[in-house]
Order: C-alpha cells, then sequence, then structure tokens
C-alpha cells in the first residue's frame, strides 16, 4: 500500500508540473498572439486574449485541484484553497469579460 501511495504521489506531482507548464504555454501563446492583433488592429484582440487566458488558468485550476490530493499539512490545504478559489474567480470574471465582450461584437 505504501508503495502504491508513493506512485500515485509521483504521478500526481509530475501531472500538476505539466499542467501547470501547459497552463503557462497557453497564456504565454495568448498574449503573444494579442499583442500581434492588437498591432494589426484587429477589433477582436480582446476577445482571443481573454478565452486564451481563461483556457490556460483552466488548466492552472485543474493543477491546483491535483494538489490537494498531496498536501499533508492543513495550512497547506489553506493555502491551495485560497490559490483555488482565486483562479476559479478570475475564470470567472474572464468568462463574464468575454460573454460581454462577444455581446458588444455583435452589436
Amino acid at each position: 500500500m505504501e508503495i502504491m501511495t508513493m506512485v500515485l504521489e509521483e504521478v500526481i506531482s509530475v501531472a500538476i508540473i505539466l499542467f501547470e507548464a501547459v497552463g503557462a504555454l497557453v497564456i504565454i501563446a495568448a498574449g503573444i498572439r494579442g499583442i500581434i492583433s492588437y498591432i494589426k488592429r484587429d477589433p477582436y484582440t480582446k476577445l482571443q486574449l481573454a478565452k486564451g487566458m481563461a483556457m490556460g488558468l483552466e488548466f492552472k485550476l485543474g493543477s491546483e485541484i491535483l494538489r490537494t490530493v498531496i498536501v499533508r499539512e492543513w495550512s497547506e490545504i489553506g493555502i491551495v484553497a485560497g490559490i483555488i478559489a482565486l483562479r476559479a474567480a478570475l475564470t470567472f470574471l474572464i468568462h463574464w469579460e468575454i460573454k460581454v465582450e462577444k455581446k458588444d461584437c455583435e452589436e
């Protein structure tokens, strides 16, 4: 049982790093595309940037949820819960902004 726990912790640790890296890369790519779109004066720049940021935050939120599986101390759980709440709030706000921006683009 102890070996299984160690293997599970290692797999989750690798998945956390992978999700964090993918999230960061998605946000960086969205930022670069946003800069290029801004230079080209694309009217959908804000919408595209928000969608990219939302996708990146989803990966980062997934990594934090996985992190709850391997934390040992209550203080760590509190920190992870705070990070999850913050990232969830950011994701919610970005999705709201996307909805508003889509409505503005349609008008």
